[in-house]
């Protein structure tokens, strides 16, 4: 009967299943935001409780008959769940609904793939989906075709791959990765370069749509892509700052945000993007002050600094869009100093669309930059043995 009702191409019913873990997205609003960008119009939300996924089903056969009539209800062409699937889970979920099934991990690859620009970043995403791709060979090849008729009509890596067993998929992976190490070799001898000429290194981090580019483009009057949306920029931007307190000038770049459960694939895909991170001499932390979830979010960017290595790289937590705080919310003190996993952070309150407080966080970035260099003076001073001898 299902396979009678015409399906809208776009429209997406949202699944989250809650397992009793902090910080679930019961609105789904996250996903939503995912869903949006990726190009879908969500037309339902569902929610659940399970104790533990279902192994079959991952919600259970019940839940899984609801979720059918509801997506031929909307007419929906996909059904996006906020965890990931195994394989085997999502083979039996289309089954089952009679329709795509996609997890989070799909689709901020999809994301990932429509929003990268350079070299670097298309080989990245290629990667990642390859490697994506080389587990869920367990469905049948023909779904690959279906892969791209909703959210994939745009195209990208992989889709032509349809033909491909494991080994080829496999071949498709090394070559990738050879390329990449190519392109990474270039960027390593670009940083060394910097380094010689001893330019201080800062990197933005946050989370995603915390609003990084545009405080970029308002530091550096730089045209960096920025949009009120997840993952608007992908590409790492370099620029120069001139500090005329410090007198000097300093790099700085504007990185890939991080999200919640960023696929380990993206991580490691991304891992030579992310090194502007890892390398840098101070990183700012770009937080969204008027999103109640800040706390979280801020968890989740110190998790993938962890992992990446760049955990113990010096950090100004910048709260931004001050703007869009209510009156009475709005901080006393627009600059101020917190703990953070037993580090004391300064914290700057600004607003790169209206430019309150970058006077301030420039200032806080010149006096980081003469401390910088004083202790390098002092270092390169010390005697190299003991003048007592």
């Amino acid at each position: 009967m299902s396979e009678l009702i015409p399906r809208v191409e776009g429209a997406a019913i949202l699944v989250g299943v809650d397992f009793g873990l902090p910080h679930f997205d019961g609105e789904l609003e996250e996903l939503g935001l995912l869903a949006q960008t990726a190009g879908l119009e969500p037309v339902a939300r569902l929610s659940c409780k399970r104790k533990a996924p279902d192994a079959a089903l991952f919600v259970g056969s019940g839940k899984a008959a609801e979720i059918r009539e509801l997506a031929e209800m909307h007419r929906a062409s996909e059904v996006i769940f906020d965890q990931p699937l195994s394989p085997a889970q999502q083979r039996n979920l289309e089954r089952a609904i009679g329709t795509a099934v996609y997890d989070r991990t799909f689709l901020i690859l999809e994301i990932f793939a429509q929003r990268a620009r350079s070299h670097e970043g298309k080989l990245q995403v290629e990667l990642a989906r390859l490697q994506y791709l080389s587990t869920r060979l367990v469905r049948r090849w023909s779904h690959l075709e279906r892969q791209r008729g909703g959210i994939g009509a745009r195209g990208g890596p992989g889709e032509t791959q349809i033909e491909l067993d494991r080994r080829m998929i496999g071949e498709a992976i090394r070559r990738t990765r050879e390329r990449l190490a190519k392109v990474q070799r270039q960027r390593g001898t670009q940083r060394r370069q910097r380094e010689r000429r001893e330019t201080f290194n800062i990197s933005l981090v946050g989370y995603t749509n915390a609003g990084k580019s545009s405080l970029f483009n308002a530091l550096v009057k730089a045209r960096a892509y920025a949009a009120d949306q997840l993952f608007a920029t992908l590409d790492t931007t370099t620029r120069h700052l001139y500090l005329g307190e410090a007198g000097r000038q300093v790099s700085i770049s504007d990185t890939v945000g991080f999200i919640r459960e960023l696929p380990h694939g993206l991580v490691d895909a991304f891992k030579a993007t992310l090194q502007e991170a890892v390398d840098a001499d101070l990183l700012l932390h770009v937080v969204d002050a008027s999103n109640p979830h800040h706390p979280e979010q801020m968890d989740e960017v110190r998790s993938v600094l962890d992992e990446i290595g760049a955990g113990e790289v010096p950090q100004v937590l910048v709260f931004n869009k001050l703007d869009a705080i209510e009156p009475e919310r709005r901080p006393a003190q627009s600059r101020d100093h917190v703990e953070v996993d037993g580090r004391w952070l300064t914290r700057i309150f600004v607003s790169a669309r209206t430019g309150e407080g970058l006077a301030l966080l420039r200032e806080e970035l010149a006096k980081r930059v003469v401390e910088a260099m004083a202790s390098k003076s002092l270092a390169d001073a010390a005697p190299l043995h003991d003048p007592a001898h």
